[in-house]
């Protein structure tokens, strides 16, 4: 897995085509960064207010678009570093984050956001480590 850093996740700003009846909105292309392979594709709701994580792939890349709702993600390196960033109505575009870096998400839109991962391998149970909310000391930016 080699040391990867918070600093590796980037975020590329997606396309909204306003359409009549409603939007396109563009995911992810065979010829945009972040793409490496294709494995599966799924979606999470997250209801307002909730929290999801804290998880990291070992093996598994991420591709994170939000196209309902907001969704707030935080992010951890071994390093201790950590990022913080928010996808979705707000701004519209995809987050990709490489395996090794734990991250959370919580969601910003009632009553819920979804998220889609197009991920470059199939899920894989044994290639995932969990942690509980509790076993990470991290205080989201927008909670006193």
């Amino acid at each position: 897995m080699g040391s990867v850093s918070v600093a590796d996740i980037f975020l590329t700003p997606l396309n909204r085509i306003a359409v009549d009846g409603g939007d396109v909105l563009h995911a992810m292309k065979k010829s945009d960064p972040g793409y490496k392979d294709f494995g599966e594709a799924y979606f999470s709701q997250i209801y307002f207010g909730l929290t999801k994580g804290w998880k990291r792939h070992l093996l598994m890349t991420l591709n994170l678009v939000v196209p309902i709702g907001n969704v707030r993600f935080a992010f951890l390196d071994e390093a201790g570093c950590t990022r913080e960033l928010i996808i979705g109505d707000s701004n519209y575009s995809r987050l990709t984050v490489p395996p090794g870096i734990w991250f959370a998400f919580k969601g910003e839109s009632a009553p819920y956001s979804v998220l889609l991962n197009i991920a470059d391998i199939a899920h894989e149970p044994n290639e995932i480590e969990r942690k509980t909310l509790e076993e990470v000391n991290f205080k989201w930016s927008n909670e006193s």
